[in-house]
């Protein structure tokens, strides 16, 4: 089920990604998606009209701009959506926090940007991967999801199983993680202490300095109430029922140094996935494996649309 990956591709940032990488694109068009409750997402789209479709859903704390590298590589021949899930990015803080939230936001993005019929390859990255889980079952989801690739996520235990804290597991590791991950204390500026915490937390040890600053900005920008309230959330998670009830063929990827989703998430996701497609474990890389590894990520999306996504012809 594991794909051997070189330990010299894609674990290290290459010197063609220059530092403006995370500058976010510019769409072709924006549009705001209304969620059940009446939230309301902002949506980029990128790319030609009729040209298959990639949905992206960034994770916890980080935005549109996360997705930047998948965004300027796909965009050439794949039409791009990209969403800030609620309280992120350009998205407002909405009434309500929670997996149905999370579920019902991913749907009325689909729905607003998929044509009837239309399928698409929906990534998610860490709490987007768990909106695909929470989304699963649901029938727009099912309906417009032809392939899903899974990084750096997991369905549940995600406090108990993070290695966050270097101590053994155990209830004083939990405890600690709990109180670190849902600190209500702001971030600040994103400073070289700033970095370092962020890279030990998120990043494998040998992530290049633009990247570990494109990742802080990102993360920095979210409102602490906002990533206070999707803490909460995520400490309870439990989408174990998710996994089994996502039938669309499903790929998963894991950095081996990932300390927010460690390995354990992404095997246990492999072996409970109904049509698991492969599961890809990068050697030395952590929890933010879209810019660890952009080529990687970006290559396994091209290859499930190539696989899994018919265009109509004509379209």
């Amino acid at each position: 089920m594991s794909r051997p990956v070189p330990a010299a591709r894609d674990t290290h940032a290459r010197d063609s990604h220059a530092p403006d990488t995370y500058v976010p694109p510019v769409p072709a068009r924006e549009l705001t998606a209304v969620s059940a409750d009446g939230a309301e997402l902002h949506v980029e789209v990128h790319g030609p009209e009729g040209a298959p479709a990639v949905v992206l859903a960034h994770g916890w704390t980080c935005s549109t701009a996360f997705w930047a590298a998948q965004v300027r590589e796909l965009a050439v021949d794949h039409r791009v959506i990209a969403y800030d899930q609620r309280g992120h990015g350009r998205s407002p803080a909405g009434r309500a926090y929670g997996t149905d939230a999370l579920a019902d936001d991913l749907e009325a993005v689909l729905g607003a940007t998929l044509a009837p019929g239309e399928k698409a390859v929906v990534a998610g990255h860490s709490m987007g991967g768990m909106t695909v889980l929470a989304a699963a079952a649901r029938p727009v989801f099912r309906a417009h999801t032809a392939a899903v690739l899974l990084c750096s996520t997991g369905s549940s235990r995600l406090v108990a199983e993070s290695t966050v804290v270097p101590i053994r597991a155990g209830g004083l590791r939990t405890w600690l993680t709990r109180h670190i991950l849902g600190s209500r204390a702001p971030l600040g500026p994103v400073t070289p202490v700033a970095r370092r915490i962020l890279k030990y937390a998120t990043m494998g040890a040998g992530s290049a300095p633009h990247l570990v600053d494109a990742c802080a900005r990102i993360v920095h920008a979210c409102p602490r109430r906002v990533r206070h309230a999707w803490s909460q959330v995520l400490e309870r998670l439990d989408l174990d029922h998710g996994v089994t009830e996502l039938a669309a063929p499903t790929e998963v990827v894991v950095g081996t140094a990932d300390r927010l989703t460690p390995p354990v998430h992404a095997r246990s996701l492999a072996a409970a996935l109904p049509h698991c497609v492969g599961l890809t474990e990068l050697p030395g890389l952590g929890h933010m494996t879209p810019v660890e590894a952009p080529e990687l990520v970006t290559g396994r999306i091209r290859a499930l649309v190539s696989t899994y996504v018919q265009v109509k012809e004509g379209a």
